[in-house]
């Protein structure tokens, strides 16, 4: 997913720039208790466009947790794979909620070593999908699925 995207779909930078809170964590209402467990070690596989042409790209990330920061802010502990790559990160995100549905909203959000980027990723019932933007005015959509890992060997 471009998005996290778009971190690729959100890098070493904002790892470092990340600061760990050390209070105790924010209650969670229903809707992010539900968008933290569908979240928590599981793979967002699924395509992404460029511009206006229909071929597809593969995009994944492996998820393997998030965690409410405070308000909006949510930290996203992932693996990215893109163009041969393949980082671990800690990347904090702002999601946004309408509702029950939790929405991924990047707006110039830096990308170490990837650039600027913009986008909207709506995250229901098992799928995703959004539209994503870079500062140099590519930019395209996005969708997939999100399933379940397979629980890691003791």
């Amino acid at each position: 997913m471009r998005l996290l995207l778009l971190s690729a779909p959100l890098l070493l930078a904002a790892a470092a720039a990340f600061e760990q809170e050390t209070a105790p964590a924010p209650e969670l209402n229903a809707a992010e208790k539900q968008f933290q467990e569908a979240m928590t070690n599981v793979t967002m596989t699924g395509h992404f466009t460029v511009g206006d042409s229909t071929d597809l790209h593969e995009d994944r990330y492996v998820i393997e947790s998030v965690s409410k920061v405070k308000g909006d802010l949510w930290k996203f502990e992932a693996r990215i794979q893109y163009n041969k790559k393949d980082v671990k990160i800690a990347m904090p995100l702002p999601v946004k909620f309408a509702g029950d549905t939790p929405v991924i909203s990047l707006t110039n959000y830096a990308v170490p070593g990837l650039g600027s980027f913009t986008a909207r990723v709506v995250i229901y019932n098992g799928s995703y999908a959004g539209t994503w933007a870079g500062a140099t005015g590519h930019g395209g959509t996005l969708f997939g699925k999100i399933v379940k890992n397979d629980a890691a060997p003791q």
